[in-house]
């Protein structure tokens, strides 16, 4: 896995910015436990894995 701006990510998942960060809600505690900064434009590796297996997107 890669990493990935939040844009790469919702276009793969066919979706906005907004939607995707919208699907992020109800794992924000696990996702700051991952090291990540809500305001972050860029995913890191791990983060990109896990919201792509969570959410079923094809990167």
């Amino acid at each position: 896995m890669k990493s990935m701006y939040k844009q790469e990510l919702a276009d793969c998942a066919g979706v906005s910015v907004k939607t995707l960060m919208n699907w992020c809600d109800p794992f924000r505690q696990e996702l700051a436990r991952m090291g990540l900064n809500p305001r972050a434009k860029k995913l890191p590796p791990h983060v990109v894995a896990f919201l792509s297996e969570k959410f079923c997107i094809d990167v």
